[in-house]
Formats: structure tokens, sequence, C-alpha cells
């Protein structure tokens, strides 16, 4: 499992882009910030092509289901890693995940 940061590829299961905002800059791989709890909750989705009369797209992320790390923390918050899953508040309600494409860095691994 890699650390997630800044230049993380995070997508909605339709293919809708999440806008990744860091709360701390401290910690960087490659010069991009590392994301930690809980960066992924709460950002604006753009270009989910779920769409039509009853179909709404996603537009924002929902709590984190997984990919918080158990172990590595910056300043008391948990570290993000690659295995992030979560719910958007797309159709169906309840089913559409937001997972990562590609971590944004190939240098920093944890176990958890």
């Amino acid at each position: 499992m890699q650390w997630v940061t800044t230049d993380a590829v995070v997508r909605c299961d339709h293919d809708g882009q999440v806008a990744n905002v860091p709360r701390q800059r401290w910690v960087t791989v490659a010069g991009a910030p590392v994301l930690v709890d809980n960066d992924p909750e709460g950002r604006s989705i753009g270009g989910c092509p779920n769409t039509g009369p009853t179909m709404k797209p996603c537009t924002t992320t929902l709590a984190v289901a997984a990919g918080y790390s158990t172990w590595l923390r910056v300043d008391g918050h948990r570290v993000v890693l690659s295995t992030l899953d979560g719910l958007t508040d797309g159709t169906v309600p309840g089913t559409v995940h937001y997972t990562v494409r590609s971590p944004g860095q190939a240098y920093v691994a944890a176990d958890s």
C-alpha cells in the first residue's frame, strides 16, 4: 500500500475526478503533500458522467470506509493509503464508491 499524495488520481466508479485538498503541507513525497484523515471526505467530484432523468451524478465524497493507516500519522492524523475506499453522493445511494487509481507517487509504502 502506497501513501496517497495530492498528485493522486482518485475517482468515483463512474470516472469522475475527486479534488485532493491537503490539511497539511509539511510532509511531502516528491514535492506533493501527503493526504491524511479526513482529507478525502467531503471533497468535490468533477466530471461524473452519471446523468439522466432519474440519475444524480457524483458531486461529493462521503466518509472513508477503508484506507487510513492504523500506525502512521502526521500531526496526529492517519496517513491515507492506496487502499482508500468510500462512498459518494451519486445514484444509486450507498453503492457508488470512490477509490485510488494512482497514489501520486511510487516511493513510499506501508503495510497498514
